[in-house]
């Protein structure tokens, strides 16, 4: 039990992660915004450089940019909640029951996964040229994010067998 318990925890506190950075993205939207505009315009990476025909120029398509990483952030939040409340459900029912539980919570890791790598590391770190950036440059932060939930879910998937009663 302990070690379903222990999985349940971790979900609840990367659904409390998530939950504050996308709270934290709505209520100090202009802030955050400005972190988007920055990498998108790519106005604060090396002077010059060839990859300057990638930026994003449209105040719009910075806006759809944010809440499509709002949304994204949102749904970690929500999936990793479901997760745990099934996992919680399950909690005294069979290995292979748990394990069955253990669906929504993979399904908020990968989004979690998606948002913070593929989001921020793939799309703003290389296309956006975020690595060059001093001043908006969140690979840093979004490296510690993605990895922690690739940790859960290493922990998360371990098979759980039955109950010792």
């Amino acid at each position: 039990m302990t070690v379903r318990l222990s999985k349940i925890i971790m979900c609840l506190c990367l659904a409390a992660f998530a939950f504050m950075v996308t709270f934290g993205n709505i209520t100090d939207f202009g802030s955050n915004f400005a972190f988007v505009q920055h990498v998108l315009n790519m106005d604060t990476t090396f002077p010059g450089n060839k990859l300057m025909y990638r930026a994003i120029t449209n105040e719009s398509l910075w806006h759809v940019a944010y809440w499509f990483i709002i949304l994204g952030e949102g749904l970690t939040f929500i999936l990793f909640l479901i997760g745990a409340w099934h996992l919680w459900k399950a909690r005294h029912a069979t290995g292979a029951e748990f394990n069955k539980a253990k669906r929504f919570a993979v399904i908020g890791a990968t989004m979690g996964f998606l948002v913070w790598f593929f989001g921020f590391m793939v799309v703003g770190g290389e296309w956006f040229a975020m690595w060059q950036s001093q001043t908006w440059n969140g690979q840093e932060a979004a490296f510690k994010f993605y990895v922690a939930i690739i940790g859960v879910l290493i922990y998360l998937n371990q098979p759980d067998g039955d109950l010792s009663r």
